[in-house]
């Protein structure tokens, strides 16, 4: 893997945890923001899929 792929996914950990941190659920309602370790997981799984290329079209070559 690069570091253009791994970047956005310990970014997404991170802004993750500053969710929770920051403006997280102190009741325990809140399913995600309400465990730090499960907001942090969230936020890498969407920067995961932020990397992922989907329906990426490959250019034909003419000769």
């Amino acid at each position: 893997m690069t570091i253009k792929k791994i970047l956005p996914v310990v970014g997404g950990a991170m802004l993750g945890f500053a969710y929770y941190y920051f403006i997280g659920c102190r009741s325990g309602s809140c399913p995600i923001s309400s465990n730090p370790y499960v907001s942090t997981i969230y936020g890498s799984l969407l920067g995961l899929i932020w990397v992922i290329p989907f329906n990426k079209k490959k250019k034909e070559k003419t000769n």
